[in-house]
């Protein structure tokens, strides 16, 4: 079956970026994929050591819970990882995450090469388009397929659980962008 994972950095299980990355979920099941929502709430995602191991394990050498996130990647052809806006700047957990996440792959099977995806940033208000490029970097240099959409895949949204599903240019934004993806893997992947 084909499917997209949706990666959620924010350190609350059901708040504004879960719910968005929902909103995507749909989209992507409109379009006959399988689709699942990955949380980073309550895990404790180290950063990497540069221990090198990863090329010879296929996986990575700290067992925070990350290696079964990185597995499911692994058998997907879509990633989307969304992350609230802290400091200006993406999460640090999702970063290592992320970060993690590409060199497991560039340094054993280059399992992202191809994927398609992006990030999706979601904030009350400064900080957007910092966080949105900080994540796109990880899809460019693992040669990743990031489709379009009508505008960044950034959302407006603050600490008020449901905030972000008032922006209804952020969340048409993030619609377009989740069936693009969809789209695109079924002309790839059939």
């Amino acid at each position: 079956m084909v499917k997209v994972v949706l990666l959620s950095g924010s350190p609350r299980p059901d708040g504004n970026t879960y719910q968005v990355l929902e909103v995507c979920k749909k989209e992507i099941e409109k379009e006959g994929l399988e689709a699942e929502i990955i949380s980073l709430a309550r895990k404790d995602i180290k950063g990497c050591i540069a221990c090198y191991r990863c090329g010879e394990l296929k996986r990575c050498a700290i067992n925070d819970g990350l290696n079964e996130i990185i597995d499911k990647i692994r058998e997907a052809q879509g990633f989307i990882v969304g992350s609230p806006v802290y400091y200006g700047t993406a999460r640090g957990d999702l970063m290592n995450a992320l970060q993690r996440i590409g060199s497991v792959s560039r340094s054993s099977d280059n399992f992202l090469a191809w994927k398609v995806g992006g990030p999706i940033a979601v904030a009350r208000r400064g900080g957007l388009s910092n966080t949105y490029l900080e994540m796109m970097m990880v899809y460019f240099i693992n040669e990743m397929i990031v489709p379009g959409s009508t505008y960044w895949n950034i959302v407006f949204g603050g600490k008020t659980k449901g905030e972000a599903l008032k922006d209804e240019e952020g969340i048409r934004t993030v619609s377009r962008f989740a069936g693009n993806v969809a789209k695109l893997i079924k002309k790839l992947y059939g």
